[in-house]
């Protein structure tokens, strides 16, 4: 087995420092009275939350390499062209364009003329996506088939590791849970009911504000059943309250803090080779998403139902999926050889 299975400790990340919409200037607003605003936090904290800490770290990260090559800021448009012409063949345009996206937070937050909006620029990395443009690398769906055999292996074994990366795994597919989400849920999240589990999720990349979502996932006449699944991990594990899945070392140490979504890539990506699935290292936290709307489509379920358990706001992603999970099912070319019959 993987030794990374074994040990995982230490894959938690640790968030850079805000991006330059942080340290936006906030003067302007000191005239505000006690009366029009009193915040619980400083209005510079709340321009940082403004933001997810991912969408933040990208942006740094995109900034920097702007700044490493040359760039200057406040910049102009004659030096993102050039940036632009520079890159077009060693970046992906997705990346280009989420640079533009970038640049141009820097310069409305800091109160500068916004130069990404010009016809050149759009211009020019429009004609960068038509020449150089690349099919979108998307994560290998983990397919209900391809969960039980992993399963299959795990629950042979009778080790921490298997009984968490069991459970994560089942709740993970079960509830099309995006990684963050997976890893920040906590006992207190998990609500017991007769006919399975209720899962509320207090904040997604959908629910910013945090309303919270809630996840039905139906308790399951067979060993995969998440339920059982969770109850033995919470049983071995002894957790009872904070977060359900951490780290944990060789010495079977459970950690306070959650696995990272990186961690969870490298689980799941060992756990594919382990079980000899087709290109493992394409598997990724997306895939447990990306599997149950595939595998639930190919089985028939409503558009609808799907919809309503991945928490999918936009029609035209789970289409995607859906097509995918039935491209064989309705394909023209068969038909031609069923009407021969």
């Amino acid at each position: 087995m993987d030794s990374r299975l074994d040990s995982d400790n230490g894959l938690a990340e640790t968030m850079t420092e805000p991006v330059a919409e942080d340290s936006i200037n906030i003067d302007a607003l000191s005239s505000c009275s006690s009366t029009e605003m009193v915040p619980m936090l400083s209005v510079q904290d709340y321009v940082h939350r403004a933001t997810a800490d991912n969408t933040r770290k990208a942006y740094r990260q995109d900034i920097r390499h702007f700044e490493q090559w040359g760039g200057k800021l406040p910049t102009d448009v004659q030096t993102i062209v050039r940036y632009f012409q520079e890159h077009a063949t060693t970046l992906n345009p997705r990346t280009l364009k989420r640079r533009l996206v970038a640049l141009r937070h820097f310069h409305v937050f800091q109160g500068f003329d916004d130069p990404t909006d010009h016809p050149l620029v759009k211009k020019t990395l429009r004609g960068i996506q038509n020449t150089h443009g690349v099919p979108k690398k998307q994560a290998q769906a983990l397919r209900l088939n391809h969960l039980t055999q992993i399963l299959d292996i795990l629950n042979r074994k009778d080790s921490l590791v298997a009984a968490r990366n069991a459970a994560l795994l089942v709740l993970g597919f079960y509830g099309a849970l995006r990684g963050s989400e997976l890893i920040a849920l906590k006992a207190e999240n998990i609500a017991q009911d007769p006919k399975g589990l209720v899962l509320t999720i207090p904040r997604s990349k959908t629910d910013t504000i945090g309303e919270g979502q809630n996840c039905a996932l139906p308790r399951l006449n067979n060993e995969f059943c998440p339920q059982r699944t969770l109850d033995r991990w919470m049983r071995v594990s002894g957790i009872e309250q904070g977060y359900l899945f951490r780290s944990i070392n060789r010495w079977d140490q459970i950690a306070d803090k959650p696995l990272s979504v990186r961690g969870l890539n490298l689980i799941i990506q060992s756990l594919a080779h382990e079980a000899d699935l087709p290109n493992a290292d394409g598997y990724s936290s997306h895939s447990l998403r990306r599997g149950l709307a595939t595998s639930a489509s190919a089985a028939g379920a409503s558009f609808k139902s799907i919809m309503q358990q991945g928490r999918w706001r936009h029609e035209g992603t789970v289409l995607g999926y859906i097509e995918e999970g039935q491209q064989f099912n309705d394909n023209a070319v068969q038909s031609l050889f069923n009407s021969a019959d």
